[in-house]
């Protein structure tokens, strides 16, 4: 059995969504290590979870001995992609965009092997070429290689044409320019022939091979991987309280785990294509052994143990898993003060109390009941527990021994209802 090439192993897991040239680049792949990049654009704080698979593919890349370069935009970052933007992108300051540069450098560094010789990984940054470039010679040596008709044709600006509400500013109109002229110096600076990216840069894209074309007079070539998005039609990466973030002072690992344990089952053996670097054939017996086990499928937690060991390492892993555990089974003894600081984070309902409250208030506080009337009911009749102890007392008062760790007390309505109380 000939074994898969690269490009096709990627197609089998769902992971390309367009493509130059594919023949020229299966051959090019197949003769050498290859120099590829993908860029991360700084417009927050962290990376979120749409950036996770063309990290992932980079990654990919890598294992199969090709090298990695993650580019930071510490440019493109001061001016905004409005590529399939709604609206102008809020600009931020240079200050602010430097921090965050360096914040997801530190983030993008664990996913790749920056010492495994010819291929180890590179981490770039486009401000070192742009911050030293004057507006002469941008208009001169890059501009006068872009034609406004085509630019203006590209499907990510028309739509922002076509709207009455909406135009788009020279400074977000120039972006195309900025990331071409990206792809077209490493190109020349460091040798890389492929760049990956989201489906919504493939004119960002094209027109950087076509511009590496004229300055250098070398192929190219681009692939972009597809916006991930869930069976039932919603955005993928989101809940009710935003997006989920790489950063685990953002979205902790408990929260992170919980997300892709909540995966639909239509969604699960996809995603785990998607996001894991198990082989198809093992994805493809789970998926079997779920649909004729007669009970809960394991893919979630497969998803979810992989996935966030993956982005927050063991220890995270073994804290959500913890968590996750103690809750269930209402025992809590097994949880550490980091623990209770995830769930303070974003785990569960959290309200702050001062010494002297009593349960009652907690309970309506926490709007776990309506009324107090309601929570003397609710004691009463054995379905209040806190830190995994029933309590049948309707006038409790709290007491020291009640905050774990001099800080936390745990309240439990009825087998689900959580609240952490945060003593003040």
């Amino acid at each position: 059995m000939v074994s898969k090439n690269l490009i096709e192993q990627l197609q089998e897991r769902g992971l390309i969504a367009q493509l130059t040239d594919e023949k020229a680049l299966i051959e090019k792949l197949s003769q050498g290590s290859v120099t590829l990049y993908c860029g991360f654009d700084p417009t927050a704080d962290s990376l979120h979870l749409g950036h996770l698979v063309p990290l992932l593919c980079l990654k990919r890349f890598q294992q199969m001995g090709h090298q990695p370069v993650a580019l930071v935009g510490g440019a493109t970052g001061l001016i905004g992609d409005p590529s399939f933007k709604a609206t102008e992108r809020k600009l931020n300051t240079s200050e602010t965009v430097q921090q965050w540069v360096e914040k997801i450098r530190q983030q993008v560094s664990p996913f790749l092997d920056f010492d495994c010789g010819k291929n180890s990984a590179k981490v770039v940054n486009n401000y070192d070429w742009f911050g030293q470039m004057d507006v002469l010679t941008f208009l001169r040596d890059i501009g006068k290689h872009f034609s406004v008709n085509q630019m203006i044709n590209k499907e990510a600006v028309k739509q922002r044409l076509e709207r009455d509400d909406a135009g788009i500013s020279f400074t977000e109109f120039s972006y195309n320019l900025l990331q071409s002229y990206d792809f077209a110096n490493l190109c020349h600076q460091h040798n890389v022939e492929l760049q990956i990216g989201g489906s919504d840069q493939w004119g960002n894209i094209t027109s950087g091979i076509d511009l590496t074309r004229r300055l250098h007079q070398k192929q190219v070539f681009g692939l972009t991987v597809p916006l991930i998005t869930k069976s039932d039609g919603t955005k993928f990466g989101k809940t009710e309280a935003g997006a989920v973030w790489l950063d685990p002072q953002k979205t902790s690992p408990y929260k992170f785990y919980q997300f892709w344990v909540n995966t639909a089952d239509a969604d699960v053996y996809r995603f785990l294509k998607f996001f894991t670097f198990m082989p198809i054939e093992e994805i493809d017996a789970l998926q079997e052994e779920d649909q004729n086990s007669g009970k809960a499928p394991r893919a979630q937690y497969v998803l979810a143990e992989k996935v966030t060991q993956l982005v927050h390492g063991d220890e995270g892993l073994q804290a959500a898993k913890r968590i996750t555990e103690s809750l269930f089974s209402d025992t809590i003894a097994a949880l550490t003060a980091a623990d209770f600081a995830q769930l303070a984070q974003d785990g569960m309902p959290m309200i702050k109390l001062n010494a002297g409250a009593d349960l009652q208030q907690a309970l309506v506080e926490a709007k776990l009941v309506p009324s107090r009337g309601q929570a003397r009911t609710m004691i009463s009749s054995k379905a209040v527990a806190i830190n995994g102890e029933k309590c049948v007392d309707p006038e409790y008062i709290f007491t020291a021994e009640d905050r774990l760790f001099g800080r936390y007390s745990l309240i439990r309505r009825g087998k689900k209802h959580y609240c952490l109380v945060n003593w003040q």
